[in-house]
């Protein structure tokens, strides 16, 4: 049992860095291409360990083919453009504290559209989660958003929250037929291959592996361990210990990537952005006070 609390902070780490990768690797590497390059690895690493585990791809009927397609689309492709051209412009913890947002938007994404139930609990978790993150990305203003003083790496970023929700939505269709595992390779493949088309149409010369060892460096981390390691290691602790008491590890996610950022790219962010943050970690955990299918999803 230690072994995988062990293993569930280890994943916490690895996904708060990879917004520090990500900012890394940007800084040389176009972002189209760096996500090309991230779900080459991670679909490559997914498919192997689908051929280890099962012998090989379980096929696919066609309304599971166009599910993960959804899938791949919206949590792969869409997610990952938004994400690695939006962390240009702003700081790796900043991003994360955004994002941190996500189970609160899939809260009310399942209230709204799938009819799950608002317990007064998740309705003041959601309230106080918006509020933290309007304060993130206005720098201390919550109206700042309303009033179109936002910039354009906070507003990609939100738009990753709204990806990723979308994206978890989706999974609750999809992982009625298909196992974990098998929904995020499939669902990896196609992303890829959306980006790959869209790298090859935009900026193919962009493509070429030139990269310096230290963009390579993040893009193997990305790929390998924030993709692949991380969903192994949480897909093994939520068998062991329970979705609920997992999911609860995800909340470590934006500290660690605040921690990170400062430590290896010497990010500070302001009072006020902190105090958002904690808002919205304050509003993510009301969220989850009650048990319900969302605390089976996974932030990455």
């Amino acid at each position: 049992m230690t072994a995988t609390y062990l293993k569930l902070l280890v994943t916490m780490a690895v996904w708060g860095g990879t917004w520090v990768a990500a900012r890394v690797v940007v800084q040389e590497v176009a972002p189209l291409a760096a996500a090309t390059w991230r779900y080459f690895l991670s679909a490559l690493s997914l498919v192997a360990l689908l051929y280890w585990v099962h012998g090989g791809l379980p096929k696919l009927t066609r309304g599971e083919a166009w599910q993960v397609l959804a899938l791949g689309a919206s949590g792969i492709f869409l997610y990952n453009v938004c994400f690695l051209i939006g962390i240009q412009y702003i700081p790796a913890g900043h991003g994360a504290l955004v994002v941190a947002l996500n189970p609160v938007m899939v809260t009310l994404g399942a209230w709204w559209l799938l009819g799950e139930s608002m317990t007064p609990a998740k309705a003041l978790g959601s309230a106080i989660g918006l509020v933290g993150c309007l304060t993130v990305i206005g720098n201390g203003s919550p109206l700042a958003l309303l009033t179109g003083e936002v910039g354009r790496g906070d507003a990609l970023i939100l738009a990753c929250a709204v990806f990723w929700s979308t994206y978890t939505l989706l999974s609750r269709r999809a992982m009625r037929t298909l196992s974990p595992m098998v929904s995020t390779a499939y669902a990896s493949i196609a992303g890829w291959l959306m980006l790959l088309v869209t790298t090859l149409v935009v900026s193919p010369d962009a493509l070429a592996p030139t990269y310096s060892l230290t963009s390579w460096a993040a893009i193997l981390f990305l790929g390998l361990l924030g993709t692949t390691l991380g969903f192994i290691w949480f897909n093994q602790a939520i068998k062991r210990i329970g979705a609920a008491r997992a999911s609860i590890f995800i909340n470590l996610v934006p500290l660690a990537a605040v921690l990170q950022g400062a430590w290896l790219l010497d990010e500070r962010l302001g009072l006020p952005v902190l105090i958002g943050g904690l808002l919205v970690l304050a509003g993510v955990t009301l969220t989850q006070l009650q048990p319900n299918f969302l605390s089976r999803q996974v932030s990455s």
